[in-house]
């Protein structure tokens, strides 16, 4: 039986995710970034894959929380300890069925900066799963500005979404 469709979608953001990690080492990875409030490469990266165990953790429990982020230094400051994980994420987000995606959820997440606004709503483990690749994409972007400044280049496709590569490809026929 092949995998569903999204389970294949996750999987790919988040071989992304091993592609960009072996670019670099622990050095550029940890390193403080003066330019972002002395974050670094490696917790920006850490950050995708907190979204990715949250919603891991309510594939199981039904409750996916993106507050409750566990924020490993480990995985902000060690390229192997990263690339464990993501390769892990692989293999579960694989191995997912059709009647795991549909499965309902409910979901916490903090979107108002008032000291008591958190938020709940119901969802599904595919539309979680949607928002976890668009997510990690988006954040892939800032991944791939923040690694040109200190000269890790990364693939072109690195941090595009899928519908803006499927755009770019239509313009380069269209011009032919």
């Amino acid at each position: 039986m092949n995998p569903p469709s999204l389970s294949i979608a996750a999987q790919a953001v988040l071989q992304q995710g091993c592609v960009f990690l072996d670019c670099m080492g622990d050095e550029v990875y940890a390193r403080p970034l003066p330019v972002d409030c002395a974050a670094s490469i490696g917790k920006h990266y850490r950050h995708v894959l907190d979204h990715f165990l949250c919603l891991r953790e309510g594939i199981r429990t039904g409750k996916v929380d993106y507050d409750q982020r566990d924020r490993n230094p480990e995985l902000e400051s060690s390229v192997a300890a990263s690339r464990r994980l993501t390769e892990d994420l692989i293999d579960q987000f694989g191995s997912l069925s059709d009647e795991s995606l549909h499965r309902e959820c409910a979901v916490t997440y903090s979107v108002a900066y008032g000291k008591n606004d958190l938020e709940g709503a119901p969802s599904n483990v595919a539309r979680e799963i949607m928002f976890c690749i668009g997510h990690a994409i988006h954040h892939y972007a800032i991944l791939k500005l923040l690694c040109s400044g200190v000269g890790v280049i990364l693939p072109r496709e690195f941090g595009i979404a899928p519908s803006t590569l499927k755009h770019l490809r239509g313009e380069t026929v269209n011009r032919s």
